[in-house]
């Protein structure tokens, strides 16, 4: 466990803002034309939360790069040489030693700039970083971010460099020693939990789609750390067709007591919303309104426990059109604390320019799913019906089954009663 008797970091000034960092440039992560991970998505955001005035007299702060010295923090010489040298001869020839890195695959096409794209993403969420430690700001969203997958040495799952990992590592050297990473990508985030697996000062929680269910098959419950970090890999493996009631029901009966025993002084949450009903490449079943939901919970945890320290980023997301911008509208919504109502009209104006790039798109009306957050509390075990065989029953029973595993595997290394709802 960390040193829980550590104070919160030294800010050089009061909070002031909160931010959105953004840069065009974000937009240069495109692997291929054809490929799930388009950048379109990300427009697509940052126009619609225009067109209804959540970015209202926001000025984007805009990142530089990552340097090589920065990405040195998670990744190997040889794998950033390899994302350099890549896409050399065109993507179609790809360089020798990319292959052995992971790149050249279909999930992790060779496309050209990919080291200054890949780089940007994780400027991105550094400038979130440093714009939180330096107390120029409170809350920072950057949904270019969210890169969780990529490994010191390898590309994975549409990711290069670990953007959360690089900064998380940034701010162990700048003044934080209690760091709390929330993911609630449909994907475990494999890269991060790899990353400080043996560090008790980060905590690393991950809500997903259970292993033996999707890729990359890792975020079982018994994964909770090495060494003295014991207790600080945290993850919930859920079932597919879990949706908003059950999936905020099993956030809330592991994230609060597992965030309030560690005493995070800032939170960083990875926000994939690949959990989404429609989502192409995952099998969970939320709606924009749960995902809004766990913003929110994640955000009042942060205010709660880290002085309002909250860095949050973007992740997978397939759903490109009636999915992602709405989502993340909410989550830049989120962070800069302007509720937007889940009846407000899609603007007229934004519906025309997406109908102008994907005219067989049939887009949503309003904001919101009409997605139920009204979730039932979990009040420790037995409190599902076993033996039913009412189909809401069953899923009930097995949300709380991974629950209590979660908790009982990691909640006494936490110093925490994994059968008491009050921890």
């Amino acid at each position: 466990m960390a040193d829980l008797a550590a104070g919160p970091p030294p800010s050089t000034a009061a909070a002031q803002d909160d931010i959105v960092v953004w840069s065009s440039d974000y937009l240069s992560y495109r692997w291929s034309d054809d490929h799930p991970m388009n950048p379109t998505r990300l427009d697509l955001t940052m126009s619609l939360a225009r067109s209804i005035g959540v970015l209202d007299g926001i000025e984007p702060v805009e990142p530089t790069a990552a340097s090589d010295s920065e990405l040195l923090r998670i990744h190997t010489p040889a794998y950033i040489e390899a994302v350099k040298n890549a896409p050399e001869k065109g993507p179609s020839i790809v360089h020798p030693d990319a292959v052995e890195h992971g790149l050249g695959s279909d999930d992790n096409p060779v496309f050209r700039q990919m080291h200054e794209a890949s780089a940007m993403l994780a400027g991105g969420t550094l400038a979130a970083a440093r714009e939180i430690a330096s107390g120029r700001a409170r809350r920072a969203v950057s949904i270019g971010g969210g890169m969780h997958h990529a490994m010191p040495d390898w590309a994975s799952g549409f990711c290069v460099y670990n953007d959360a990992a690089i900064a998380i590592s940034w701010l162990l050297d700048n003044g934080f020693d209690r760091i709390a990473y929330i993911d609630v990508d449909a994907h475990h985030g494999d890269g991060v939990q790899h990353a400080f697996v043996d560090d008790p000062r980060v905590l690393t929680v991950s809500l997903h789609q259970h292993p033996a269910t999707l890729w990359p098959n890792t975020g079982w419950s018994t994964e909770v750390g090495t060494g003295a970090a014991e207790g600080t890999s945290i993850n919930v493996p859920l079932l597919p067709n879990t949706g908003d009631r059950l999936w905020l029901r099993a956030f809330h009966a592991v994230v609060p007591g597992a965030v309030a025993a560690f005493r995070p002084q800032i939170i960083v949450s990875q926000c994939g919303v690949d959990s989404h009903r429609e989502d192409p490449l995952a099998d969970l079943a939320l709606t924009v309104d749960g995902q809004n939901a766990a913003f929110l919970a994640m955000r009042d945890l942060a205010d709660k426990h880290a002085d309002g320290r909250w860095i949050a980023v973007g992740g997978g997301g397939y759903g490109l059109v009636r999915v992602v911008p709405r989502a993340w509208t909410y989550l830049i919504a989120a962070a800069l604390g302007r509720p937007v109502d889940a009846g407000l009209a899609l603007p007229d104006s934004w519906r025309e320019r997406v109908r102008a790039m994907a005219p067989s798109i049939d887009l949503p009306q309003v904001m919101g799913d009409g997605g139920d957050v009204d979730y039932p509390a979990w009040d420790g075990p037995g409190g599902a019906a076993t033996g039913s065989t009412e189909a809401s029953d069953r899923a009930l029973e097995r949300v709380d089954s991974a629950i209590l595993a979660t908790r009982r595997a990691a909640f006494p290394l936490l110093g925490l009663d994994p059968e008491d709802p009050r921890d």
